[in-house]
């Protein structure tokens, strides 16, 4: 039996997409987020994510920064970032800048994912990259942007203003073998995907405990991973609700709808099993039922922390998922 009350020694964050559900708005989504985050603050959650994507009609946090300002000027303590940024889409130093001025306005509140994959289709990877190559160097863009935000050298001619000095957390998001790798030659800390990317998991959390050289910023490996948690009053209405979800992975694979969809009743189980292929890192259930998996999850992984992803169609739902976990995590 998994040790429940070690795993609620492992802290809770949330990464949010902004999503837009079928028949609302971007701005419906954006006000969701700022109310979710305002409730994850009082409840306790560690840190609140928001992550980059482009051109995708269901997700409304492409500003990634902005929306990062934004929530953070909505809430009081909770840890505000990126879930990640998607680097080589930018100049390191507007980045350096972007997140010196979050840093600045909100003081040790500001944490910074980074992430070498488009976040987008190839089309509008040119359209944002323009003038960048598929060469471009993923580690030497990362080490470029640390120097930005590390304290101002004598021989420096740019800096970023602000920026430069802040020191902003940085973190390495992946969801294959490289990041893992880049995190433990760099020292920093390191987010693996496996909400919507599990297979490589274990390898990539061995191989970055194994091999983890420690730095200014950290002196032992600190591995957090995505998981998809959905609470309802009991797990046969956890598992409707989660229909939503399963929804939109069949749809980023066959081309379907990518606003999030009603929960289904009638959901093929051929189709259920595609999605869950990709969703293997999910503990769906009444509150009881959660506890135990994750406390399972904590136990197989080893994670210091667990960075959850809850969608459901019905915002009300998704407050209530996340209130459910926050109370019997505590």
């Amino acid at each position: 039996m998994p040790d429940v009350a070690a795993a609620a020694d492992v802290p809770l964050s949330i990464l949010d997409l902004a999503t837009i559900v079928s028949g609302a708005t971007a701005a419906d989504a954006l006000r969701n987020t700022t109310e979710l985050a305002r409730h994850a603050d009082e409840w306790g959650y560690r840190r609140f994510w928001l992550a980059e994507h482009h051109n995708m009609a269901g997700v409304a946090s492409s500003a990634t920064s902005v929306l990062i300002g934004h929530v953070a000027g909505a809430t009081r303590r909770i840890r505000v970032g990126s879930g990640g940024v998607m680097l080589p889409n930018h100049a390191p130093l507007v980045i350096a800048e972007q997140f010196g001025t979050l840093a600045t306005l909100y003081p040790g509140r500001i944490d910074l994912g980074l992430g070498r994959a488009p976040g987008t289709d190839p089309w509008t990877t040119q359209a944002l990259r323009r003038k960048r190559t598929e060469h471009d160097d993923f580690p030497a863009q990362v080490e470029e942007l640390r120097r930005y935000l590390a304290p101002e050298t004598p021989t420096q001619r740019v800096r970023a203003v602000p920026g430069q000095g802040t020191q902003v957390p940085v973190w390495i998001l992946g969801s294959s073998m490289f990041g893992a790798a880049l995190a433990a030659q760099l020292g920093l800390p390191y987010a693996f995907a496996s909400h919507f990317a599990p297979d490589l998991l274990h390898d990539a959390l061995t191989y970055y405990r194994e091999n983890f050289q420690p730095s200014a910023e950290l002196e032992r490996p600190y591995a957090m991973a995505g998981v998809n948690v959905l609470i309802a009053e009991d797990d046969a209405e956890a598992r409707r609700l989660f229909t939503s979800t399963q929804q939109r992975f069949l749809a980023l694979a066959t081309g379907g709808p990518q606003q999030l969809q009603p929960p289904r009743d009638d959901m093929p189980e051929a189709e259920r099993r595609l999605a869950d292929s990709k969703l293997s890192a999910s503990v769906v259930g009444a509150p009881e039922t959660v506890r135990r998996g994750l406390a399972d999850f904590v136990a197989r992984t080893g994670v210091s922390e667990l960075m959850v992803v809850t969608e459901t169609y019905d915002f009300k739902a998704r407050l209530r998922s996340y209130e459910l976990l926050a109370d019997l995590w505590s």
